[in-house]
């Protein structure tokens, strides 16, 4: 018998800004998209590619791509935003992007990954709600440059 997955964690403007300001963990960034791609979880809580995964996606990263931390997986995911969703963080969300002092490889990932889920929405079309459930919000890390505990080194 097949195992049911739970539905993707709701996206609201509230939730995508948090990610914006580095409020939850990488690993959370990437749960949120996982699933919008069509990869499972296990037992075990790895994911990988299942059957309704692209075949791009399930080929060039059959296990959970680390959107965040790894720099293949985020420049497949800027290439996966239609050109028309290329400006919709400073449409929806008024982003206007990080300061100088800001832009670090983990920022700008998060950033990629928002507009994504912005897309995402855009193309199914589903309306982003201002607020919605939150996780747990952290604290900016002490040093934006390694993250949260836990989250993984970038590469």
């Amino acid at each position: 018998m097949a195992q049911v997955q739970p539905p993707p964690f709701p996206l609201s403007r509230a939730l995508l800004e948090a990610v914006l300001a580095d409020r939850t963990s990488d690993r959370f960034v990437c749960e949120l998209i996982w699933p919008r791609l069509g990869y499972e979880p296990d037992a075990a809580g790895r994911w990988s590619a299942g059957p309704a995964t692209a075949a791009g996606w399930r080929e060039a990263f059959p296990l959970e791509p680390q959107f965040i931390a790894e720099r293949p997986p985020s420049v497949a995911l800027t290439r996966a935003i239609p050109r028309e969703h290329k400006q919709l963080l400073k449409e929806q969300l008024d982003f206007g992007g990080y300061r100088i002092g800001e832009l670090y490889p983990r920022r700008t990932r998060r950033a990629t990954a928002v507009n994504w889920l912005l897309a995402h929405l855009a193309g199914r079309p589903e309306p982003l709600p201002a607020n919605g459930p939150l996780p747990e919000l952290l604290a900016e890390p002490a040093d934006p440059v390694r993250g949260h505990p836990g989250d993984l080194p970038i590469t």
